[in-house]
C-alpha cells in the first residue's frame, strides 16, 4: 500500500508513530518557567550566541530561462546550543536550508532529494516528504500536494514559474500526516523573490536585507529536540532560535535594515515590540510590497505568515541595544525564555549609506489589494473547527479528500473568478493561521471591523483569531488545478483540518503528473 491509498487512522495503526505518540517519555509539563528536560544550565543566556544569515543556496547551472539547484534532505548532528549536539532533518544538513533567491521571470527548478533514513530516529515513522513553495502559484504537481510524497531514496524535481511580483518565500515539507515532525526537524528555508519595481526603491539591500526564520523548540536532557504536541493541540517550545540561533545578538550600523521575519514556529504566535518603544515600519506581507509603508509599535504573528519591516537605527547612539521582544498572544503557551527573541547592538557609524529610505508609495501596480466587493461572483462560508479531538474545516478532512480519490473539493471556483471567503473560528480556546494556497488574498475584514495595520497588504495566511470571523477577498488567477487550504498550526494539519479547493477543471493531477522517481534513476540536472 501507498501512503496516496491509506486513510488518516490507517497511517497512524501502521506508523509506529501512532504508538510513539502514546509513550513519549517526555510528556508535556506545563511549567510557567520551562518545558525543557535539558540543564537550564546548558541553555546560553539571552544575547550571546553570535547571529548568523543562512548561506545562500548555489546554483547547479543555468540557461536563457532557467536557474537550476540541487538540495538533499538529510539527518545531521548539529549544534544548536553551544557545546552540545542535536539531530535534525536539513536541507543540505543545514536549518534553516539554504536561501534561494530568484528574479521574477526566470524559472527555477529545485532537485529535491530524500537522502533521510528509513525511519525517525525516535518517533519511528517514515520520514517521506512533499516540499511546498509557500506563496508561490506553482502548477498542482510542483505545490508540495501533501499526498504527493517523496520517500527516502527517491528526488523529485521541483518547477517553480516565478510570475508573481517580489515577495519573501519559504519552502517547507508538506508530507501528509508528518508535515509537522518534519518542520519541526528542520524542514524549511528561505526563497527570495525579487522584481524590477522592488528593485528601483531605495529600500536596503545586500547585508541590509536580513532574513529571520524564528521558530521555537524544546530539549531533552541529552541535547536532543523533544516532540509533544499536546494530543495535537500544539507544540510550544521555550528555546527561540533565530536562524537556528538561541536568542542571538546581531551587530548593526546606525542605518535602516530591512528584515524578513517569518514565523516558522509549529504552533507559536508572536507579538514583537521593540524594547525602546520605537515603532517598526511595515513593507510587505505574504504576497509581497505593500502599497504604502505602516508604522506600528506592535505586530502580530502566526505561523507561515511573513512580514518584511525596516528598523531605523540611526536613532540610536553606538553601544545601544534594541532588544525585539515577544509580548506572547492567547493561547500560545508561554515561558519566561519566550519574551524575548534577539538583540541588536548599535556598533558602528553606516559603511554604506545608499538605499536607506522607506518611500511613501512601495507598490503601485495592480495586485490583491485593488480587488473589491463588487468584483465578486461567489461567497463562500470556511468553519475551522474541532470535534471529538478532530480538527477539520467544514468538517471535511484530509482523510475525506483521500477517501473520495481526491475528488472531493470545498469549492470549484471558475479560472481568474474574484471571490470572497468567510473564516469563521468559534473557538475560544485556539486561533488558527489558515493558508491558502495558490492565491494572494486581501483581508477585507475581522467581525466587521479594519484589519490590522501590519495585514494591508497581498496575504496567503490569515490569522484567524479566537471566536472571529475574517472576510477574504481574491482571484483565481494564474492556474488550474487542485488546491490545499489548511490550518498552518502544523498538529492541526497533520490531525486532519486540511481539504483542498479546484480552480477551474482539467488541471494536472497533483499526484500522478510528476511523481518521485528512485535516486537510482536520477539523471544530472
Amino acid at each position: 500500500m501507498t501512503p496516496h491509498s491509506l486513510s488518516r487512522r490507517d497511517m497512524l495503526k501502521m506508523s509506529a508513530l501512532g504508538a510513539a505518540a502514546l509513550a513519549l517519555p517526555f510528556e508535556r509539563i506545563v511549567r510557567a518557567k520551562s518545558i525543557s528536560r535539558i540543564a537550564s544550565s546548558k541553555l546560553p543566556r539571552p544575547f550571546t550566541v553570535p547571529f548568523a544569515v543562512p548561506p545562500v543556496a548555489e546554483l547547479v547551472k543555468s540557461d536563457a530561462t532557467t536557474d537550476f539547484y540541487q538540495m538533499t534532505m538529510r539527518q545531521k548532528k548539529i549544534e544548536i546550543l553551544p557545546g552540545i549536539g542535536t539531530t535534525i532533518f536539513g536541507y543540505d544538513g543545514i536549518a534553516p536550508g539554504p536561501t534561494i533567491r530568484a528574479t521574477q521571470g526566470r524559472q527555477v527548478v529545485v532537485r529535491h532529494i530524500n537522502g533521510l533514513p528509513a525511519k525517525h530516529p525516535s518517533l519511528g515513522y517514515t520520514p517521506w516528504t512533499s516540499v511546498h513553495l509557500h506563496g508561490s502559484a506553482s502548477l498542482p504537481q510542483y505545490d508540495g500536494y501533501a499526498s504527493d510524497i517523496t520517500n527516502p531514496g527517491q528526488y523529485k524535481d521541483y518547477v517553480y514559474p516565478n510570475i508573481q511580483p517580489a515577495r519573501s518565500l519559504w519552502y517547507h515539507d508538506h508530507g501528509v500526516g508528518h508535515t509537522a515532525e518534519n518542520a519541526y526537524m528542520g524542514l524549511a528555508g528561505s526563497y527570495v523573490l525579487t522584481d524590477p519595481v522592488e528593485k528601483a526603491l531605495p529600500l536596503p539591500t545586500g547585508r541590509y536585507d536580513v532574513p529571520l526564520v524564528i521558530a521555537d523548540k524544546m530539549f531533552a536532557e541529552n541535547g536532543e529536540l523533544m516532540y509533544d504536541d499536546a494530543s495535537h493541540s500544539g507544540l510550544w517550545g521555550d528555546v527561540i532560535l533565530v536562524n537556528g540561533r538561541p536568542w542571538p545578538r546581531m551587530a548593526v550600523e546606525r542605518r535602516k535594515y530591512r528584515f524578513r521575519i517569518l514565523n516558522a514556529s509549529l504552533s507559536r504566535g508572536y507579538r514583537y515590540r521593540l524594547s525602546t518603544g520605537e515603532p517598526m515600519t511595515v513593507i510587505a506581507t505574504d504576497g509581497g510590497l505593500m502599497s504604502a509603508p505602516q508604522q506600528v509599535s506592535e505586530i502580530r504573528h502566526g505561523m507561515a505568515e511573513r512580514y518584511d519591516i525596516v528598523v531605523d537605527f540611526a536613532k540610536y547612539e553606538i553601544g545601544q541595544r534594541v532588544v525585539l521582544q515577544n509580548l506572547g498572544v492567547k493561547n500560545s503557551t508561554d515561558y519566561d525564555t519566550t519574551k524575548q527573541i534577539m538583540a541588536f547592538d548599535v556598533t558602528a557609524e553606516p559603511t554604506d549609506g545608499t538605499n536607506n529610505d522607506v518611500p511613501g508609495v512601495l507598490d503601485p501596480t495592480p495586485s490583491a489589494m485593488d480587488l473589491t466587493p463588487a468584483m465578486a461572483t461567489a461567497n463562500r462560508k470556511l468553519e475551522v473547527i474541532r470535534s471529538n479531538g478532530q480538527w477539520s474545516v467544514n468538517g471535511v478532512t484530509w482523510e475525506d479528500v483521500v477517501k473520495s480519490d481526491y475528488t472531493k473539493v470545498i469549492g470549484n471556483p471558475k479560472a481568474d473568478a474574484v471571490e470572497i471567503w468567510d473564516v469563521t473560528n468559534r473557538s475560544g480556546g485556539w486561533f488558527h493561521p489558515v493558508h491558502i494556497h495558490l492565491v494572494d488574498f486581501q483581508i477585507l475584514s475581522r467581525n466587521g471591523a479594519a484589519p490590522r495595520p501590519e495585514e494591508r497588504g497581498p496575504k496567503d495566511v490569515v490569522y484567524v483569531g479566537e471566536n472571529e470571523t475574517v472576510k477574504l477577498i481574491m482571484k483565481f488567477e494564474h492556474r488550474t488545478g487542485r488546491y490545499m487550504v489548511h490550518c498552518h498550526n502544523l498538529p492541526h494539519e497533520d490531525h486532519d483540518m486540511m481539504t483542498q479547493f479546484e480552480v477551474g477543471s482539467g488541471g494536472p493531477d497533483p499526484v500522478t503528473a510528476a511523481p518521485a522517481k528512485p535516486l537510482s534513476a536520477a539523471t544530472p540536472l
